[in-house]
């Protein structure tokens, strides 16, 4: 045949998913953790690969790291799934609570992937946008699941890009409010402070599900390993949707492994966290930038012409950030993930420079 038929037709105009990398010096584009782990863990990474049977097929719910991340976070191991990288998850989510006729609800600007799958599994997707500070409508979210019409939520906390955290008050209330299955993300929780921890909330409520990652603060994002943490009603259903072997045994294992330094692991996020409030106050002390409170590994920054500051930063800096600038809700937005102190030092000074030059221009 000299064609092939068409796909199915909720692909038409489809884009696939573009996170933008591109070669750079300094890259503070994708809230990775940058510090690679230290060189006892990866001494003990190193000796795993030397020992696993990779002849064999992985232990296919990984039970060995279930049990390790439900003895960290004080959950029953019926309660844990793990996924290759959160973004599986996050399908499997909408595979068995979305599809034609149910609908998910979301307060953009958020992570662009839960629309994405949305559309993959022909979800329809409820919108309901932050302000023009990017603070949540409480308000207008309780009393669109209280119509009962909701079937799936999707919050992050921290948010991404914006930063900050939904309290637990608030979630609590959302939980009440219907029986919808709400899926708070919790990828950048290490980062936060400790009462945006909403582990607690898991024993009182059937509906919650919470999202983490390995890939952040816990520096293994080239492994791509997640988990959830639900009841296990709710972990029953996502298995059945889930794709068989979908975490392979080395990075089962290099999870398990990297939850034994769980402590040395949260003293560096909580210096991370440090950094990050430092380098707020000093961009947000350059002309013409506001910097969004966070609760991440990241800032995000409004500033005129952000477009053009991030194309310079780039070009004559070698620094990489992430570019908001076009996306709906986000004009003149760019997201800075926090570096090293010798990264963001640079990029402090490259900014300060750049920014001067504009300001003369526009003068």
């Amino acid at each position: 045949m000299l064609q092939v038929r068409p796909p199915v037709s909720h692909l038409a105009g489809l884009e696939p998913y573009d996170p933008k990398y591109l070669p750079a010096r300094v890259y503070l584009n994708a809230n990775e953790n940058p510090c690679d782990p230290s060189a006892e863990l990866r001494a003990e990474l190193a000796q795993l690969a030397k020992t696993l049977p990779f002849n064999r097929y992985p232990d296919p719910l990984a039970h060995d790291l279930c049990a390790a991340i439900a003895g960290v976070c004080g959950v029953s191991v019926e309660q844990v799934l793990v996924g290759n990288g959160g973004d599986e998850l996050l399908l499997n989510l909408l595979l068995a609570y979305g599809g034609r006729e149910r609908r998910l609800l979301i307060a953009p600007p958020c992570f662009s992937s839960y629309a994405f799958d949305a559309l993959l599994t022909t979800t329809t997707v409820v919108s309901l946008e932050r302000t023009e500070q990017f603070w949540l409508d409480e308000d207008a979210i309780l009393q669109r699941v209280a119509t009962g019409t909701i079937d799936l939520v999707m919050l992050a906390s921290p948010n991404n890009p914006t930063g900050d955290c939904l309290t637990a008050d608030f979630v609590e209330r959302l939980l009440a409010a219907s029986d919808a299955l709400v899926v708070i993300d919790q990828a950048y929780v290490e980062f936060a402070q400790p009462q945006f921890d909403l582990t607690g909330l898991l024993s009182r409520h059937q509906n919650l599900a919470l999202l983490r990652t390995f890939s952040k603060a816990y520096g293994l994002a080239g492994l791509r390993l997640g988990y959830l943490l639900a009841s296990p009603a709710v972990i029953a259903e996502l298995i059945k949707v889930r794709q068989p072997y979908s975490v392979d045994s080395y990075s089962a294992a290099a999870g398990k492994a990297v939850l034994g330094h769980s402590n040395e692991v949260l003293q560096l996020a909580q210096g991370i966290a440090a950094d990050r409030d430092r380098l707020a106050g000093a961009l947000a002390a350059l002309p013409g930038v506001e910097v969004f409170p966070s609760e991440a590994n990241y800032l995000l920054l409004r500033v005129a012409g952000a477009q053009e500051l991030w194309q310079r930063l780039y070009d004559d800096f070698g620094i990489l950030l992430r570019d908001f600038s076009a996306a709906p809700g986000l004009t003149d937005c760019l997201r800075v993930s926090v570096g090293t102190p010798e990264q963001n030092q640079q990029l402090l000074q490259a900014c300060s420079l750049i920014l001067g030059t504009l300001l003369e221009d526009r003068l």
